[in-house]
């Protein structure tokens, strides 16, 4: 074996470690999709995904190269590996890649945009932060053309964010309320597996793992079996929540709306709302790490 120092390189995967923390990012990688696509000399824009932007399967203009249109997809969710910010817009063109239309590559080259003027941004974990897992879900509700909600959850270690998803839910949530709590439920499924994790790395989740939702409702089903009545049309492994609840093993908790880290998950946002929700998952510039 040889030792060959710290880490600063890994699958294009870029590492720099100091004693203020730890930053990855994929700057190389993210350059390298813009020339690709004949994107490098394309006008930056501060969000991934237009404010409101609904696309449909049958969306407008002509078909386009879906072979090109899937290896620009394929590139970008790559690229979330350190990027959470833009998992909600690809996620989003990823569900139109059998007949891709006009209106989807535009969504896709807004992406590519929003990447050009964030090329440098990655994740921040600052040193001698609590190992302590936290958990946020959100959900969007009836946000697909089918009615279907998008769940979204991510969790932190510290400073910064370890795991995210964005996801669309395969059954049709008849409330927000609803939508709301099968979300939770996956990310308490989710927090349950970290936690494990966690444990074999020797940082074992003393204390329940909390997860902050910003629906009184779906919190009060997490915790009373009362509402019984109410949910029994929802399918049963929707309800595995509330026995990890009674366990101890999760805590759900209120947090405003303006605070749900995981909003930036489930649809589009105004600017002011998703560069703040952007800089409490971690996130930051490669150039500002000498301000840390």
């Amino acid at each position: 074996m040889t030792d060959m120092g710290l880490m600063t390189y890994f699958l294009g995967i870029e590492v720099v470690q100091s004693e203020k923390g730890i930053f990855i990012s994929q700057r190389k990688y993210a350059g390298d999709i813009l020339k690709r696509f004949k994107m490098e000399f394309c006008n930056p824009i501060l969000t991934p995904v237009e404010q409101r932007l609904k696309l449909k399967k049958d969306g407008s203009g002509e078909f386009v190269n879906p072979i090109r249109y899937k290896q620009l997809v394929g590139s970008l969710r790559y690229l979330t590996a350190t990027r959470p910010d833009i998992t909600f817009g690809v996620g989003l063109i990823s569900r139109f890649m059998e007949s891709p239309r006009q209106s989807h590559m535009q969504a896709a080259k807004r992406i590519l945009r929003y990447v050009k003027g964030t090329q440098s941004d990655g994740i921040f974990y600052v040193a001698h932060c609590l190992n302590e897992l936290v958990g946020y879900t959100d959900s969007d509700w009836a946000g697909d053309e089918k009615a279907k909600s998008t769940s979204g959850y991510v969790f932190d270690i510290g400073s910064g964010a370890i795991c995210w998803s964005s996801k669309k839910q395969q059954v049709v949530a008849l409330s927000s309320a609803e939508a709301e709590y099968v979300a939770a439920n996956r990310c308490a499924t989710h927090a349950i597996w970290l936690r494990r994790i966690l444990g074999n790395l020797q940082q074992e989740q003393k204390n329940p793992t909390t997860i902050f939702c910003d629906n009184n409702s779906a919190i009060s089903l997490s915790k009373n079996p009362v509402f019984h009545e109410r949910t029994k049309h929802i399918h049963a492994k929707h309800h595995y929540i509330r026995d990890l609840v009674k366990m101890k093993e999760v805590v759900v908790h209120y947090c405003p709306s303006g605070d749900q880290i995981a909003d930036i998950f489930t649809k589009p946002l105004k600017t002011v709302a998703f560069l703040k929700l952007k800089e409490l998952m971690g996130m930051m510039r490669f150039e500002d790490l000498s301000l840390v």
